[in-house]
Protein backbone atom coordinates (compact mmCIF):
# COMPACT_ATOMS: atom_id res chain seq x y z
CA UNK A 1 0.00 0.00 0.00
CA UNK A 2 1.30 3.47 -0.61
CA UNK A 3 2.22 5.35 2.42
CA UNK A 4 2.16 9.24 3.42
CA UNK A 5 5.40 9.37 5.46
CA UNK A 6 4.17 11.45 8.92
CA UNK A 7 7.09 11.85 11.68
CA UNK A 8 3.82 12.24 14.35
CA UNK A 9 2.46 8.73 13.10
CA UNK A 10 3.72 7.10 16.00
CA UNK A 11 2.07 3.40 15.55
CA UNK A 12 0.91 2.41 12.00
CA UNK A 13 0.16 -1.15 10.81
CA UNK A 14 3.52 -2.61 10.38
CA UNK A 15 3.51 -4.10 13.64
CA UNK A 16 0.15 -5.70 13.81
CA UNK A 17 -0.81 -3.14 16.48
CA UNK A 18 -3.99 -2.84 18.03
CA UNK A 19 -4.40 0.51 17.32
CA UNK A 20 -3.20 3.74 15.43
CA UNK A 21 -1.61 6.04 17.19
CA UNK A 22 -0.86 9.73 16.02
CA UNK A 23 0.84 12.30 17.73
CA UNK A 24 -1.21 15.96 17.97
CA UNK A 25 0.92 18.10 20.46
CA UNK A 26 4.05 17.17 22.65
CA UNK A 27 1.92 16.00 25.23
CA UNK A 28 -1.12 14.17 23.36
CA UNK A 29 -2.11 11.78 20.79
CA UNK A 30 -4.89 10.33 19.34
CA UNK A 31 -5.58 6.33 19.65
CA UNK A 32 -7.62 5.08 16.76
CA UNK A 33 -8.67 1.77 16.47
CA UNK A 34 -12.40 -0.05 14.59
CA UNK A 35 -13.93 -3.09 15.26
CA UNK A 36 -17.14 -4.63 13.97
CA UNK A 37 -18.96 -7.93 13.49
CA UNK A 38 -21.84 -10.57 13.31
CA UNK A 39 -23.90 -11.49 16.20
CA UNK A 40 -22.43 -13.73 18.49
CA UNK A 41 -25.19 -14.07 21.79
CA UNK A 42 -28.80 -14.35 20.98
CA UNK A 43 -29.74 -11.04 22.73
CA UNK A 44 -29.74 -7.94 20.94
CA UNK A 45 -28.46 -5.23 23.83
CA UNK A 46 -26.31 -7.87 24.71
CA UNK A 47 -24.57 -8.09 21.42
CA UNK A 48 -24.75 -4.38 21.19
CA UNK A 49 -23.19 -4.24 24.65
CA UNK A 50 -20.18 -6.83 23.43
CA UNK A 51 -19.72 -5.00 20.33
CA UNK A 52 -18.82 -1.38 22.32
CA UNK A 53 -17.07 -3.52 24.53
CA UNK A 54 -15.10 -5.15 21.81
CA UNK A 55 -14.05 -1.83 19.62
CA UNK A 56 -12.66 -0.01 23.32
CA UNK A 57 -10.42 -2.71 24.21
CA UNK A 58 -8.20 -1.76 21.12
CA UNK A 59 -7.92 1.91 23.37
CA UNK A 60 -7.43 0.02 26.26
CA UNK A 61 -4.67 -2.03 25.07
CA UNK A 62 -2.49 0.60 23.79
CA UNK A 63 -2.71 2.31 27.41
CA UNK A 64 -5.34 5.06 25.81
CA UNK A 65 -8.68 6.66 27.26
CA UNK A 66 -11.32 6.13 24.62
CA UNK A 67 -13.03 9.96 24.14
CA UNK A 68 -16.05 9.30 21.11
CA UNK A 69 -17.10 6.99 18.84
CA UNK A 70 -18.89 6.32 15.67
CA UNK A 71 -21.08 3.42 14.94
CA UNK A 72 -20.82 1.11 12.07
CA UNK A 73 -23.84 -0.60 11.32
CA UNK A 74 -25.33 -3.24 8.81
CA UNK A 75 -28.75 -3.91 9.38
CA UNK A 76 -31.96 -6.09 6.97
CA UNK A 77 -34.42 -3.27 5.76
CA UNK A 78 -37.16 -5.00 6.43
CA UNK A 79 -35.45 -6.34 10.52
CA UNK A 80 -36.96 -5.75 13.22
CA UNK A 81 -36.56 -2.25 14.31
CA UNK A 82 -37.25 -3.43 18.15
CA UNK A 83 -33.85 -5.59 17.66
CA UNK A 84 -32.06 -2.59 16.15
CA UNK A 85 -32.95 -0.27 19.21
CA UNK A 86 -32.02 -2.76 21.28
CA UNK A 87 -28.44 -3.36 19.38
CA UNK A 88 -27.67 0.57 19.55
CA UNK A 89 -29.09 0.90 23.00
CA UNK A 90 -26.78 -1.58 24.18
CA UNK A 91 -23.74 -0.10 22.60
CA UNK A 92 -24.59 3.07 23.70
CA UNK A 93 -24.78 2.52 27.67
CA UNK A 94 -21.76 0.24 27.64
CA UNK A 95 -20.16 3.85 25.74
CA UNK A 96 -21.16 5.31 28.45
CA UNK A 97 -20.00 3.35 31.23
CA UNK A 98 -16.55 3.89 29.14
CA UNK A 99 -16.80 7.46 29.44
CA UNK A 100 -17.02 7.70 25.26
CA UNK A 101 -19.29 10.26 23.67
CA UNK A 102 -21.49 8.15 20.51
CA UNK A 103 -20.93 10.88 17.81
CA UNK A 104 -22.66 9.30 15.57
CA UNK A 105 -22.50 6.75 12.26
CA UNK A 106 -23.43 4.87 9.12
CA UNK A 107 -25.98 2.29 8.26
CA UNK A 108 -26.10 0.74 5.37
CA UNK A 109 -28.81 -2.29 4.19
CA UNK A 110 -27.27 -5.34 4.70
CA UNK A 111 -29.31 -9.23 4.88
CA UNK A 112 -26.35 -10.27 7.40
CA UNK A 113 -26.53 -7.87 10.71
CA UNK A 114 -22.92 -6.55 11.63
CA UNK A 115 -22.62 -4.00 14.48
CA UNK A 116 -19.62 -2.20 15.95
CA UNK A 117 -17.59 1.14 16.25
CA UNK A 118 -14.84 2.98 15.04
CA UNK A 119 -13.08 4.52 18.53
CA UNK A 120 -10.59 7.53 19.26
CA UNK A 121 -9.06 8.00 22.56
CA UNK A 122 -5.85 10.08 23.52
CA UNK A 123 -2.57 9.32 25.35
CA UNK A 124 0.30 10.96 26.39
CA UNK A 125 3.31 9.79 23.90
CA UNK A 126 5.20 8.78 26.15
CA UNK A 127 3.08 6.34 27.97
CA UNK A 128 1.90 4.23 24.77
CA UNK A 129 1.82 0.19 24.85
CA UNK A 130 2.60 -1.58 22.15
CA UNK A 131 3.02 -5.27 21.36
CA UNK A 132 6.81 -4.33 20.62
CA UNK A 133 7.69 -3.41 23.98
CA UNK A 134 8.19 -6.95 25.64
CA UNK A 135 11.88 -7.34 27.51
CA UNK A 136 13.44 -10.28 28.66
CA UNK A 137 12.84 -10.40 32.02
CA UNK A 138 9.45 -9.44 31.95
CA UNK A 139 6.80 -11.38 33.39
CA UNK A 140 3.61 -12.17 31.31
CA UNK A 141 -0.15 -11.46 32.91
CA UNK A 142 -3.50 -12.27 31.31
CA UNK A 143 -6.52 -10.45 32.77
CA UNK A 144 -9.37 -12.54 31.90
CA UNK A 145 -10.13 -16.28 31.39
CA UNK A 146 -10.39 -17.64 27.71
CA UNK A 147 -13.00 -19.86 25.84
CA UNK A 148 -15.48 -17.60 24.49
CA UNK A 149 -15.35 -18.92 21.03
CA UNK A 150 -16.18 -22.18 21.96
CA UNK A 151 -18.54 -21.32 24.14
CA UNK A 152 -20.03 -19.41 21.63
CA UNK A 153 -19.72 -22.07 18.86
CA UNK A 154 -21.75 -24.32 21.20
CA UNK A 155 -24.56 -21.71 21.81
CA UNK A 156 -24.55 -21.98 18.21
CA UNK A 157 -25.06 -26.06 18.08
CA UNK A 158 -27.21 -26.13 20.69
CA UNK A 159 -25.14 -27.72 22.83
CA UNK A 160 -23.96 -25.11 25.65
CA UNK A 161 -25.35 -24.49 29.23
CA UNK A 162 -27.15 -21.37 30.04
CA UNK A 163 -24.71 -20.86 33.04
CA UNK A 164 -22.17 -21.07 30.77
CA UNK A 165 -23.06 -19.19 28.39
CA UNK A 166 -24.01 -16.12 31.04
CA UNK A 167 -20.10 -16.62 32.48
CA UNK A 168 -18.92 -15.99 28.86
CA UNK A 169 -21.04 -13.03 28.48
CA UNK A 170 -20.13 -11.30 32.02
CA UNK A 171 -16.31 -11.69 30.77
CA UNK A 172 -16.78 -10.67 26.98
CA UNK A 173 -19.11 -7.19 28.57
CA UNK A 174 -16.66 -6.41 31.31
CA UNK A 175 -14.30 -3.24 29.73
CA UNK A 176 -10.46 -3.61 30.14
CA UNK A 177 -10.75 -0.09 32.03
CA UNK A 178 -9.20 -1.16 35.25
CA UNK A 179 -6.98 -3.34 33.35
CA UNK A 180 -5.67 -0.44 31.39
CA UNK A 181 -5.56 1.89 34.37
CA UNK A 182 -3.88 -0.60 36.47
CA UNK A 183 -0.85 -1.71 34.04
CA UNK A 184 0.08 2.18 33.46
CA UNK A 185 0.67 2.15 36.79
CA UNK A 186 2.84 -0.65 37.07
CA UNK A 187 4.99 0.86 34.46
CA UNK A 188 4.17 -1.68 31.91
CA UNK A 189 6.38 -2.55 29.00
CA UNK A 190 4.04 -3.84 26.06
CA UNK A 191 0.60 -4.66 25.89
CA UNK A 192 -2.04 -6.01 23.47
CA UNK A 193 -5.36 -7.69 23.46
CA UNK A 194 -6.61 -11.00 22.92
CA UNK A 195 -9.50 -11.19 20.43
CA UNK A 196 -9.79 -12.80 16.89
CA UNK A 197 -6.29 -14.79 16.42
CA UNK A 198 -6.35 -16.38 19.83
CA UNK A 199 -3.87 -16.34 22.88
CA UNK A 200 -1.43 -17.87 20.87
CA UNK A 201 -2.25 -15.67 17.49
CA UNK A 202 -1.49 -12.39 19.83
CA UNK A 203 1.25 -13.81 21.65
CA UNK A 204 2.70 -14.45 18.39
CA UNK A 205 2.20 -11.01 17.25
CA UNK A 206 3.67 -9.53 20.58
CA UNK A 207 6.67 -12.16 20.43
CA UNK A 208 8.37 -11.18 16.90
CA UNK A 209 7.05 -7.51 17.06
CA UNK A 210 9.52 -7.32 20.44
CA UNK A 211 12.07 -9.77 19.17
CA UNK A 212 11.96 -11.99 22.13
CA UNK A 213 10.67 -15.56 22.85
CA UNK A 214 7.64 -15.74 25.23
CA UNK A 215 7.09 -19.07 27.62
CA UNK A 216 3.96 -19.57 28.47
CA UNK A 217 2.72 -21.88 31.39
CA UNK A 218 -0.54 -23.24 29.85
CA UNK A 219 -1.27 -25.04 33.59
CA UNK A 220 -1.21 -21.16 35.07
CA UNK A 221 -3.99 -20.13 32.24
CA UNK A 222 -7.68 -19.73 33.28
CA UNK A 223 -10.37 -20.91 31.21
CA UNK A 224 -14.15 -20.03 31.03
CA UNK A 225 -16.11 -22.53 32.58
CA UNK A 226 -17.30 -25.24 30.14
CA UNK A 227 -14.99 -24.02 27.66
CA UNK A 228 -12.50 -26.97 28.39
CA UNK A 229 -15.81 -28.96 28.17
CA UNK A 230 -16.89 -28.04 24.67
CA UNK A 231 -13.30 -27.90 23.49
CA UNK A 232 -13.67 -31.96 23.81
CA UNK A 233 -16.69 -32.11 22.34
CA UNK A 234 -15.60 -30.61 19.23
CA UNK A 235 -17.46 -27.56 19.30
CA UNK A 236 -14.24 -25.41 17.24
CA UNK A 237 -14.85 -22.14 15.09
CA UNK A 238 -13.60 -21.83 11.59
CA UNK A 239 -11.28 -19.34 12.98
CA UNK A 240 -9.83 -21.38 15.78
CA UNK A 241 -8.76 -23.71 13.14
CA UNK A 242 -7.25 -21.17 10.84
CA UNK A 243 -5.65 -19.71 14.01
CA UNK A 244 -3.84 -22.99 14.42
CA UNK A 245 -2.93 -23.00 10.67
CA UNK A 246 -0.97 -19.53 10.41
CA UNK A 247 0.28 -19.80 14.23
CA UNK A 248 1.35 -23.13 15.07
CA UNK A 249 4.79 -22.70 13.28
CA UNK A 250 5.85 -20.47 15.90
CA UNK A 251 5.00 -22.77 18.61
CA UNK A 252 7.30 -25.19 20.26
CA UNK A 253 5.45 -27.40 22.62
CA UNK A 254 7.58 -28.71 25.55
CA UNK A 255 5.68 -31.79 28.06
CA UNK A 256 2.33 -33.09 28.20
CA UNK A 257 -0.45 -30.78 26.76
CA UNK A 258 -3.97 -32.51 25.91
CA UNK A 259 -5.17 -31.24 23.20
CA UNK A 260 -8.47 -30.15 23.97
CA UNK A 261 -5.99 -27.42 26.09
CA UNK A 262 -4.30 -26.69 23.05
CA UNK A 263 -6.74 -26.15 21.04
CA UNK A 264 -7.96 -23.03 23.05
CA UNK A 265 -5.25 -21.50 23.16
CA UNK A 266 -5.97 -20.80 19.45
CA UNK A 267 -9.52 -20.35 20.06
CA UNK A 268 -10.62 -16.72 19.00
CA UNK A 269 -11.81 -14.51 21.80
CA UNK A 270 -14.11 -11.66 21.30
CA UNK A 271 -13.54 -8.37 23.87
CA UNK A 272 -10.91 -10.71 25.62
CA UNK A 273 -8.36 -10.04 27.71
CA UNK A 274 -5.33 -7.73 27.74
CA UNK A 275 -2.02 -9.25 27.78
CA UNK A 276 1.09 -7.60 29.58
CA UNK A 277 4.64 -7.65 29.80
CA UNK A 278 5.96 -6.17 32.54
CA UNK A 279 8.31 -5.90 35.13
CA UNK A 280 8.22 -8.88 37.48
CA UNK A 281 7.67 -6.67 40.86
CA UNK A 282 4.91 -5.47 39.10
CA UNK A 283 3.07 -8.56 38.54
CA UNK A 284 0.86 -7.91 41.80
CA UNK A 285 -0.57 -4.39 40.57
CA UNK A 286 -2.32 -5.67 37.64
CA UNK A 287 -5.68 -8.14 37.81
CA UNK A 288 -5.18 -10.99 35.82
CA UNK A 289 -3.09 -14.12 36.25
CA UNK A 290 0.42 -14.79 35.60
CA UNK A 291 0.63 -17.12 32.64
CA UNK A 292 4.41 -16.89 31.29
CA UNK A 293 7.45 -14.96 30.87
CA UNK A 294 9.99 -13.09 28.28
CA UNK A 295 12.99 -14.62 27.53
CA UNK A 296 15.65 -13.98 25.06
CA UNK A 297 14.54 -14.60 21.05
CA UNK A 298 15.74 -18.28 20.88
CA UNK A 299 14.32 -20.78 17.91
CA UNK A 300 10.35 -20.03 18.28
CA UNK A 301 8.70 -17.14 19.30
CA UNK A 302 6.61 -19.14 21.51
CA UNK A 303 7.43 -21.82 24.12
CA UNK A 304 4.63 -23.55 25.81
CA UNK A 305 5.22 -26.12 28.71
Amino acid sequence: MPRLKDANLLVGFDTHDDAGVYRISPECALVQTTDFFTPIVDDPFTFGAIAAANALSDVYAMGGRPLTALSILCYPAKGDLEDLEAILRGGAEKMIEAGCVVLGGHSVSDEEIKFGYAVTGTIHPDQIKTNAGARPGDALVLTKPIGTGVISTALKRGIARDEDVEGSIRSMVTLNSAACEAMQAAGAHGCTDVTGFGLLGHTREMALASGVTIEIDWRAIEFLPGALDYSEQGALSGGLKNNRAFAECAVLIEGDLPEPVLQLLYDPQTSGGLLIALPEESVALVPGRRIGRVVERREKPIVVK
